[in-house]
């Protein structure tokens, strides 16, 4: 698979398109009045703790209190090693069994300052979540200076380098710092790693003299800018081209692989022709293609995705795709087909928490159990944490995907001020009736003989055409005048009744 980074920055945004095979895989985008929060790192104020729910709320200097909860106050392992290492389950040392943990009373009081990371954005309606468990990420290492552990990456799968990564970090850091290997380290020297430790340790000591001599609440540690945080965490072998239109990002990529990857080849160009190079490359197609709630397979079926704050649904249709031999054979097609552009999509729109996707139903268990195989194939590139129960008879699959920050549609877009969210507002018929049953109600009790009804004008134009007897019928019978106003700064579900 061939995998390229394209870098496009400007005055007010940065964004950073992860390619494979020519398309987008991973969008990262960052502007400058937006910038992300996750990894940084705060002196908090605890602001309310709630037995409840066994978890506090944290004014951290957001608009919004950051939520903390009694797993992310403790020193353990396992709390720590889920939100490191691309999206994957705790390296090594994790329990088996969650363990049973005192109540957050008796962790945290009101008023109690803390120093605590943002692990996901604000999202929606929900402030940041924050944890105590402070990770500090390097190229090579990830530092843990409140947990005494050692991990090593389960994408490093052979023993040997493992033991050998281990006995390395283990002989090299300091009393009681913790630290988890990365998958890039894997065949790395001592030198290397020794150099990224001094980097982080250090880096620490400075936020911990911060920490002492600032009041809370306020921001001790701001995490790198989104090119940086992609450097350092997505180039890898495997990534052959760099397509950057800035020279100023253009001479940190190449001071960044000459410092940590020096023997790699890669081909590292600066984009100056006028097009944008988003545009030259056709990917503001594929950006805008996902924010589309319906996308077209090849085969001529085709996918509905929904998003709302509590869930994404995933439906998947036969569409224009009749098939060659029977019905089953179609199906079964179909949703292999979907499978790939499902998991695509995900990535791409960065979807998260619950995912309910309606596959066409399968009669044979046979077919459930090879589209359920081939999804789980293809999540296997995803970065992100997936978790993915079984197939339904119903033809339904329940599936988590780790959520840190805003999905592509609400990074890039807002609320309709029309619908307000809803994705639909009434017809212009059923205004027009609910119109006339507001006017039946109210034309006695107004003074004067003369009523103005002030509608949008699409709504004057049904009632002075097709329902114009209705209102002929009213001033009839209630003696008065009924005089309709066009309205072109009215909503098509306002309307007002005034007597005049």
């Amino acid at each position: 698979m061939t995998k390229e980074l394209v870098i496009n920055t400007t005055a007010h945004e940065a964004r950073v398109a992860l390619l494979e095979n020519g398309h987008i895989a991973e969008l990262y985008i960052e502007r400058v009045r937006e910038r992300g929060i996750v990894g940084n790192i705060y002196k908090g104020k605890v602001l309310r703790v709630l037995p409840g729910m066994q978890a506090a709320f944290v004014d951290i200097g957001l608009e919004k209190a950051a939520f903390l909860y009694v797993a992310d106050v403790i020193d353990e392992v396992q709390g720590v090693e889920r939100f490191i290492e691309d999206g994957a389950p705790p390296a090594e040392g994790g329990r088996e069994s969650p363990p049973v943990l005192p109540p957050i009373q008796d962790l945290l009081q009101e008023g109690q300052e803390v120093l605590v990371q943002v692990s996901k954005e604000p999202i929606g309606t929900k402030g940041a979540r924050i944890t105590a468990h402070i990770s500090m990420p390097g190229r090579h290492l990830v530092y843990m200076p409140t947990v005494d552990h050692v991990g090593i990456s389960r994408r490093i799968e052979g023993e040997e380098e493992r033991e050998r990564l281990r006995q390395l970090v283990e002989t090299m850091r300091p009393q009681g710092a913790g630290f988890i290997v990365r998958t890039v380290s894997e065949g790395k020297s001592e030198e290397a790693l020794r150099s990224d430790m001094e980097f982080l340790t250090g880096l620490w000591k400075d936020i911990v003299s911060l920490q002492r001599h600032n009041p809370a609440p306020c921001l001790i540690y701001s995490d790198l800018d989104v090119i940086s945080k992609v450097l350092r965490d997505i180039l890898t072998e495997d990534v052959r081209r760099i397509v950057v239109d800035s020279r100023r990002e253009y001479g940190k990529i190449v001071q960044f692989i000459e410092t940590f990857m020096p023997s790699l080849e890669y081909s590292i160009e600066l984009y100056q022709d006028p097009e944008p190079v988003f545009d030259a490359l056709g990917l503001e197609v594929e950006i805008a293609r996902a924010l589309g709630t319906r996308v077209w397979l090849k085969s001529g079926g085709y996918i509905i995705i929904e998003q709302t704050e509590a869930l994404a649904a995933i439906d998947v249709n036969t569409g224009r795709f009749v098939g060659k031999r029977n019905l089953e054979d179609t199906i079964l097609k179909t949703n292999l087909e979907a499978v790939k552009e499902i998991a695509f999509q995900l990535r791409l729109r960065n979807i998260g928490g619950l995912i309910i996707v309606d596959f066409i139903d399968m009669e044979k268990e046979v077919h459930r159990d090879k589209v359920f195989q081939a999804l789980e194939e293809a999540l296997r590139s995803d970065r992100a944490k997936t978790n993915i129960l079984k197939i339904s008879e119903l033809g339904l699959v329940e599936m988590t995907r780790k959520r840190v920050r805003e999905n592509l549609a609400r990074t890039l877009c807002e609320t309709c001020p029309y619908c307000e969210g809803k994705g639909y507002v009434k017809s212009r018929q059923t205004m027009v009736y609910e119109i006339f049953r507001q006017l039946r109600r109210d034309i006695g009790g107004l003074p004067g003989n003369q009523i103005m009804l002030l509608v949008h004008p699409e709504i004057a134009s049904l009632i002075c055409d097709e329902e114009r007897c209705e209102i002929d019928d009213l001033e009839t019978r209630f003696g008065k005048q009924i005089a309709i106003t066009a309205r072109f700064d009215y909503h098509q579900e306002q309307f007002d009744i005034l007597s005049s």
